[in-house]
């Protein structure tokens, strides 16, 4: 099955607290999805090219999670854009399908 055939799909972008400011502008201005959710994380990893000395003595970098839901059919051109506009800044992404969504309770 690929990412097409799944009608909604959850793109996880991890990223530098750097990027936060600039990550969330982009993200609002986007086409792709209705919002997103965003919170702190800690990266590890086995390579150590891009940590600092703290980093590896900790085992862990800081960085900032997004998570966006959208129709399977826009995630390339999503992470396309998402390449144009910040590609060269370290943003790991996954792409994972949705089987079910909505929500509970009433709508405020």
């Amino acid at each position: 099955m690929t990412v097409n055939e799944i009608s909604e799909s959850l793109v996880i972008l991890n990223a530098p607290p750097s990027l936060e400011e600039a990550l969330i502008d982009w993200l609002l201005a986007h086409k792709q999805g209705t919002g997103f959710t965003s919170f702190p994380a800690q990266g590890h990893s086995t390579r150590h090219d891009n940590l600092s000395i703290a980093e590896q003595v900790s085992g862990r970098q800081g960085r900032l999670q997004f998570q966006v839901q959208m129709a399977s059919a826009a995630v390339d051109e999503f992470l396309d854009d998402l390449r144009a506009s910040l590609g060269a800044a370290g943003i790991h992404y996954w792409v994972l399908p949705i089987s079910s969504s909505g929500r509970l309770g009433s709508s405020v």
